[in-house]
């Protein structure tokens, strides 16, 4: 049975280049690892001698037809019936199986630190993945079944797929047929207008839908890694139009896409960037104070601006609503987390400092290999082997339009993620102000993903007890990507919030309440409190000394 287009894509949107401590793991370092796990094989050969008396014992069991191994029922790659009904595929699926788990018990049994530990499990994923029966033509009984049905035109096609993908010089196989998607058209497709552009970003100013709309505008800081159209996808999932919909006077940045030209941009730079953007969006709307919203590292900048407006008392923030966003981050968070060290810092730092950026693209290929099975090889069966397009997925057509970070801004962030300055309060400047969220005390609303392993919901919980306001945090029934795009609608959507005040996420998630539907329509009721009374909507975008210059989505977008 083949995988469906939509299942593969579901999983890949899931694993997008959505900030994250984006330091990967040198190839050097993951063989070092692997001369680690082969300097413990020979100091403790009883051990690697009774997996593989285990091995073989589970091959005979295999060759008898007396093994029970069989596929996790999730494992999408083994529901054809072939592996069950034929013999043949039966073994191979089975041999394959009983070679994974003694390796991957052999190298649990060694005496490993928790980095050689993740580094090993890592490699050993790529290579059993790598070497999974699926990923050839003979060991994959769908792929055969296409090949028979096609007259071996699938094989044709997935030739000149692996072609195209060669041409393009990404060294992998395309997760996204975009020919259906065009920004500006059907992606993006928000009315407004560009009402300021400086070298760093264009603010992009939205026009409302309603006859009348809130006095306090809301200002969008999207991450600096993603283009900020994720907000604005299909307009049925776009959380803008929506927010335009509701009565909100809505302000979005769109970033530059630097180049090693722009590598001293650092997050100095950015916050200054902001509150310049706030300045624009206070003089169009004659509003002393806006809401702000940041998702992933528009988080940590907007965070960081509102530290330092708290410390020099400037109060211009009304509140601020924080998605899927890491503000006290720990190793053990995530797999990529786990990867890092002193030395693995250094050579992500030194490398985007050679090069004057941190390439989106390359950012691509380490997230791939993070997750092989779900974002190279379930698209090597279905582009080659099957010969089919990869799925038209929105999400994924926004994530393969990836953006640079500044080799400065990299920088500064993963000392973000190494010292975790906000969850040591006033131990550490920026812009000659100490960093304390303390000071803080406007509301604060956060929402997480309860699937989410870029940036999981227990780690996002941690931000409740850094800020000296009120917090409200949600968790979606969703992934990273798929907690944000939650617009009304869909019956599976459910969210859990809570009123106990705890620093313990289980003790929050076991009293939280389970709600039907879409975090959206909570939080526009959250916001409609704090966004003043209803007033006319204006009648044109911009003002006289901030007119508009170009339709949204603007020109850096494109960049």
């Amino acid at each position: 049975m083949a995988i469906k287009k939509h299942e593969i894509g579901n999983r890949a949107a899931e694993t997008t280049t959505a900030f994250n401590p984006v330091v990967g793991a040198q190839f050097s370092e993951l063989i070092k690892s692997a001369a680690h796990v082969a300097g413990q094989a020979t100091r403790h050969p009883f051990t690697v001698g009774r997996h593989i008396f285990g091995f073989l014992h589970n091959s005979s069991r295999i060759i008898r037809g007396k093994s029970d191994l069989h596929p996790n029922p999730r494992d999408r790659r083994f529901t054809d019936p072939t592996w069950t009904s034929n013999r043949f595929y039966r073994h191979m699926l089975q041999f394959w199986m009983a070679a994974r788990a003694s390796v991957t018990e052999c190298i649990e049994d060694f005496d490993l630190d928790r980095t050689d530990q993740a580094r090993t499990a890592l490699l050993v994923d790529i290579v059993v993945d790598t070497l999974a029966p699926t990923n050839t033509l003979l060991g994959n009984p769908a792929a055969l079944k296409r090949f028979y049905e096609t007259g071996g035109a699938s094989l044709v096609r997935g030739l000149r797929n692996a072609y195209d993908d060669f041409i393009s010089g990404s060294g992998l196989p395309a997760q996204v047929d975009s020919r259906n998607f065009e920004v500006g058209n059907n992606l993006a497709s928000t009315e407004g207008a560009v009402v300021f552009r400086n070298d760093m970003l264009e603010l992009i100013q939205y026009t409302p839908l309603t006859e009348k709309v809130h006095a306090i505008p809301l200002l969008i800081i999207p991450p600096q890694i993603n283009k900020f159209y994720v907000l604005d996808l299909t307009a049925d999932k776009s959380m803008i139009r929506y927010l335009v919909s509701q009565g909100y006077r809505v302000f979005c940045i769109s970033w530059f896409n630097p180049g090693p030209a722009q590598e001293s941009w650092d997050l100095e730079r950015y916050v200054k960037a902001v509150i310049k953007a706030s300045d624009v969006v206070r003089d169009i709307t004659r509003q002393r104070k806006l809401n702000v919203m940041g998702a992933c590292s528009g988080g940590i900048t907007i965070s960081t601006t509102m530290s330092h407006l708290a410390a020099v008392g400037d109060d211009r923030i009304n509140s601020c609503t924080l998605l899927v966003c890491l503000l006290d981050p720990k190793p053990d968070d995530t797999e990529i987390g786990a990867l890092m060290t002193d030395a693995s810092v250094e050579y992500a730092r030194n490398k985007s400092a050679k090069k004057g950026v941190l390439s989106g693209k390359e950012l691509a290929k380490t997230f791939a290999w993070m997750r092989p099975n779900d974002l190279i090889w379930n698209y090597f069966v279905n582009n080659y082997l099957m010969g089919d397009y990869p799925p038209a997925f929105d999400v994924l057509h926004w994530n393969d339009d990836s953006t640079n970070l500044s080799a400065a801004v990299h920088s500064d962030f993963l000392d973000f993620f190494v010292d975790s300055p906000f969850a040591h309060p006033g131990t550490q400047k920026f812009m000659g102000q100490p960093l304390d969220l303390s000071r803080v005390k406007q509301d604060i609303f956060i929402s997480s993903g309860i699937t989410d392993h870029i940036t999981p919901w227990r780690a996002c919980y941690r931000s409740v007890g850094l800020f000296g306001g009120d917090v409200t945090f949600i968790v979606s029934s969703s992934g990273h990507i798929q907690s944000l795009i939650n617009p009304p609608g869909n019956p599976k959507s459910r969210y859990r919030t809570s009123s106990v005040k705890t620093t313990d996420p289980t003790e929050w998630m076991d009293r939280s309440e389970e709600h039907t539907g879409t975090w959206w329509s909570l939080w526009s009721d959250w916001l409609g409190e704090r966004s003043g009374a209803m007033r006319n909507a204006p009648r044109t975008l911009g003002n006289a000394k901030y007119p508009p210059l170009d339709k949204a989505p603007g020109l850096y977008v494109f960049g």
